[in-house]
């Protein structure tokens, strides 16, 4: 009876770790189970973050050509903008050359006039000028007409002519 004791207790042992042994293995199997559908969202929210990124860096690519080809457009305008400038600086000196040599034209044939009367005549007209503009006739003539016509001044404007000439900067010769 001993033995049979002996017996039906080492096979409840037996049954008992054999069936704690399945509960234990249907534990790990739950959570197994449980481990790799985390696992799955896991590598769901991976591939969401993935593709997420190339779209943004795609998207970021896209936004970076557009910005360098506005930019090489706008190097362009300015580049454009720069020669047009040069350009009309160009024109500008040139129409301020034709100007001067216009005026020089026309002041010399103005003295050449002047420098021809008599001085009485040429006194007489100047006489009826601006003190500014006698000046600038009178700064086109030899020294020896000019001391002529204003001799031939009446002494008040011939003074004021002389101040002007005075002030006037001093006219390269030919």
């Amino acid at each position: 009876m001993k033995i049979i004791l002996l017996l039906f207790l080492l096979l409840s042992v037996a049954f008992g770790v054999q069936n704690k042994a399945y509960e234990c293995t249907k534990v790990f199997e739950s959570r197994k189970n449980e481990l790799l559908l985390e696992l799955e969202k896991i590598d769901e929210q991976k591939q969401s973050l993935d593709a997420l990124k190339r779209a943004t860096e795609d998207l970021l690519k896209k936004k970076e050509s557009l910005v360098q080809g506005k930019g090489t457009a706008v190097d362009q305008k300015l580049a454009e903008i720069k020669t047009r400038e040069a350009s009309m600086k160009k024109m500008v000196d040139e129409n301020k050359k034709i100007l001067e040599e216009m005026k020089q034209l026309k002041s010399d044939k103005v003295s050449q006039t002047f420098a021809k009367m008599k001085p009485g005549a040429a006194s007489g007209i100047l006489s009826q000028m601006g003190v500014d503009d006698v000046a600038e006739i009178m700064s086109t003539l030899n020294s020896k007409v000019v001391g002529q016509i204003l001799g031939k001044m009446d002494a008040k404007k011939a003074s004021e002519v002389t101040a002007a000439l005075r002030r006037m900067p001093p006219v390269p010769s030919k």
